[in-house]
Order: C-alpha cells, then structure tokens, then sequence
C-alpha cells in the first residue's frame, strides 16, 4: 500500500522520536516547533524517547504519548495524553529529532527503525543517519573544507598542528561544542590536551583554525535538499565556539554565492540518500560539518527572517519518493 492509498481519508499519524522534555529548552527547540506546525495541520502526533522503543513480536513499537496540545508561553507546554503501546508501522511519518550523542544507542534506534515498511516514511532515514556520521560525512566533500585530519595517533595530530600552527580538536562523535580546543604551537597545554582526547576509545578530529571563526558560524537548513533559512552564529568574547546554546549570538544573515555554491555541491548527495532535513555550517566559506542527526535553529531563523521553515517542512514532506 502506498502512503497515498494509505492516508486517503485518515487522519495523519506523525511519531516524533526525541529527547525527555526536560532536557529541551522550549523556546528554542526546533521539534517543538515541528510539533506545533504538525497540529495546526490536524495531525494526530506522538512522541516518544528511545528508552521507550522496542522489538515486540518482531515488530518495532513504543510506549507514546499522543501530543493533544502545545503553548510554550505557558510552564506546562505540552499537554500529553497518557502513554500507551502503538506499533509504528501504523504511522504515516517518524521524526527522528532525539540529540546526539551519536552512540551506541543511537545506531541501536536507527537499527530498530530499519525494520518499518517503506509506507512509513522516516526523517532522516535511520541506514543514511547511521552511515553518514557527521564529521566523516562531511569529508566526501573536503574540497569544500578547511584542511582536515582525522586520526587516533598523537603523531599525526601534532605534525597537522607543526603545517598549520593554530588548529581546533575536537571528538569526532562529539555535539554541542563539548570537549572543543583550541591550540596552537606554543600552547603549554598543547601535549596534555591531545593525549586526554586520545585516552577515548574514538578518533579525534583535527582542522585548520579559521580566523574569521569570530565573524560567524552560519548553519543553513535545508530541506529536500534545497536551503531555506540561515543564521549567523557568533561566538562570544574570548571564546571560538559558536554553540547558540553555550553563549554563541544569533544574528540575521543572508546566502553568499559561495553558500549558495556549497549547498549545490552536497544538494544530490544528501537527496540520494534521504537525508530530507539537513543543517550544515560554514564558516567564512569552507563547509565544517553536516549535521543530520537532529538540525536545529528553526526558530532563530524564523525569528529574524519572520519566516515559518515548519510549514515548509510539511510543505515538502509530501514530495517524498
């Protein structure tokens, strides 16, 4: 059955998988307003945690609460039906909005998430989420990159910082600007900081330092592929990490020719392998990483740009193949 035959004359089903509420901050989260948008439409939407989802019967379900209403100008935004057990094939459309840590639970999720009939149509689809790690995805298109290594021994870290004097290392399955250094080749701390990285089970990602950091670090949205909003993440004083949610000042901005350039390049890539929603970031003109784990900025863009990239994203979700 298709999606079509399967949602004449149905109410759409839409499941979000995210993080617990308590964890997101409700007048900046990207999935509520994804959420808010979905029940404008009428939709019926539920949510749930990967805690909650499970293989019954060889069958994906989880323990959800169907979302009856949203107002995040008051303390209680949600208002929740209480949870019970649906089977997700059930569903017209899955979200899967949860943050990183890209960890063995998250590749866990995805696997879950493979067994669905391709009726259900998930965002981004789980074998491309799982095969398209953010800062090892990014590299199929390291023309567009600052100079980049990524690596497990201190060897090579310390000769990539010898060629280029100032470089930031980073986790390679790191978010949220955890654990992000910056160095150069007279830090004292240089050494120690390395060899701490390297202590993890997991690679580390070294790039060159790009000055004009302190101008910027846009994230653009793109959804099917295409862009539909940016904004301009500025760290704050002494600081190079953009981060909105650790300091960084969201600012209007707009698409240079080289943005617009980028996202032609990566536009097919990201298509092909249904990575529908997709946030990448640039800074002062070389592509630093994709993200299409959970984008996020839908409601800074829209708040400088008086925009709505929520409609847009139902807009399109029906243009799907």
């Amino acid at each position: 059955m298709t999606l079509k035959e399967k949602t004449k004359n149905k109410l759409i089903k839409v499941g979000i998988q995210m993080d617990s509420l308590d964890k997101i901050n409700k007048k900046t989260d990207s999935t509520l307003a994804l959420i808010e948008e979905a029940l404008k439409r009428g939709f019926i939407v539920y949510i749930y945690t990967v805690e909650n989802l499970s293989i019954i019967d060889n069958e994906p379900v989880c323990a959800a609460n169907q979302v009856l209403t949203i107002n995040i100008l008051k303390e209680k935004f949600l208002i929740l039906d209480k949870k019970k057990r649906i089977y997700l094939k059930n569903l017209h459309y899955i979200l899967i909005r949860q943050d990183p840590p890209f960890d063995m639970q998250y590749i866990t999720a995805t696997h879950i998430l493979d067994k669905l009939p391709e009726s259900c149509i998930i965002i981004n689809k789980p074998d491309s989420i799982r095969n398209c790690p953010e800062k090892i995805f990014v590299m199929e298109f390291y023309h567009l990159m600052p100079p980049t290594v990524i690596s497990k021994e201190f060897s090579t870290i310390t000769k990539f910082m010898k060629k280029h004097k100032q470089i930031v290392v980073k986790p390679l399955f790191g978010n949220g600007g955890k654990d992000v250094y910056f160095l150069s080749d007279k830090d004292p701390n240089l050494k120690i900081i390395i060899e701490n990285l390297l202590k993890n089970r997991e690679h580390i990602i070294a790039q060159k330092f790009i000055k004009k950091v302190k101008q910027g670090d846009k994230r653009i949205l793109l959804i099917n592929g295409k862009p539909v909003g940016a904004v301009n993440r500025v760290p704050n004083k002494n600081e190079i990490r953009a981060n909105l949610h650790i300091g960084g000042i969201a600012k209007k901005t707009t698409l240079t020719k080289r943005d617009i350039y980028i996202c032609k390049e990566i536009s097919n890539k990201i298509k092909s392998k249904g990575l529908f929603f997709a946030g990448i970031d640039i800074i002062d003109g070389y592509l630093t990483e994709i993200n299409v784990t959970s984008p996020t900025c839908i409601r800074e863009i829209d708040k400088l740009n008086k925009t709505n990239i929520s409609k847009v994203f139902w807009n399109e979700v029906k243009n799907i193949n």
